[in-house]
């Protein structure tokens, strides 16, 4: 990754575009419209569901009670100029392994890249911070499709996890839990992963990573007892200095 990215770099993760009991986006709203400051067009990337047209139509309304106007990358005529041309960018949930293999497929990830390293906001939420991260290895997703690789866009150092869920200690379930999935994905590899759990935000900006949100987060980092990750808590030095 260029070390001007660290300097430049703006990014917002949410672990869910919807959590239980309020609407789409309706947790994060605060934290995007202070993200996003006075921009007023975003361009959304509906690739990780099935019914773009559907995906795209409802993520409109829920941006337009934002005063924010969204264009859907689906309808685009030129892929690549819409990236060049977007004030921001918002990649939407669904399947990771779907959402990779078209960004693959479109010949993104080096476009949305290169804006992200010039100072573009970009949010994902889900699946869209899967491949937020280096790789998408530590997805929930099933792969559905095939990617020509599991490497993603590389705009933060560390690997996400969307909606983790903490074990419960009562439950008669007896296969691995979250935490030790997690923990095999260390004993291969050298990367720190984030565990967001409903509700929870990772924001990014330079060098700074703040939890925000409502849930707090789990942290993995390999050789590390697993921290607890309070909300507004600066993590940026654990999780941004990349493995040797």
């Amino acid at each position: 990754m260029k070390e001007a990215i660290y300097s430049t770099r703006r990014v917002l993760l949410l672990s869910s575009s919807t959590i239980f009991g309020r609407g789409y986006l309706d947790h994060a709203e605060a934290e995007i419209r202070d993200f996003l400051g006075a921009t007023a067009r975003m361009l959304f990337v509906p690739f990780a569901l099935h019914d773009h047209a559907g995906y795209a139509t409802r993520t409109q309304a829920r941006y337009a009670r934002m005063g924010m106007e969204v264009e859907s990358l689906h309808v685009s005529s030129d892929y690549q100029k819409a990236v060049a041309n977007a004030e921001a960018i918002f990649i939407g949930g669904g399947n990771t392994f779907r959402l990779l293999k078209a960004l693959y497929d479109l010949d993104l990830l080096a476009a949305i890249r290169a804006r992200v390293e010039g100072g573009m906001p970009y949010i994902g939420t889900s699946a869209g911070s899967n491949v937020a991260g280096l790789t998408i290895r530590t997805t929930n997703d099933m792969p559905i499709v095939e990617p020509p690789s599991f490497n993603a866009l590389g705009l933060v150092p560390f690997q996400i996890n969307p909606h983790y869920v903490d074990a419960d200690p009562d439950s008669t379930h007896m296969g691995e839990t979250r935490e030790e999935r997690i923990v095999q994905f260390l004993e291969e590899n050298e990367t720190p992963v984030l565990g967001l759990r409903e509700g929870a935000i990772a924001r990014v900006e330079g060098h700074s990573v703040v939890i925000k949100g409502e849930a707090g987060a789990r942290l993995f980092r390999r050789q590390h007892d697993p921290e607890e990750i309070a909300g507004n808590s600066e993590i940026g030095p654990l999780v941004l200095a990349r493995p040797s």
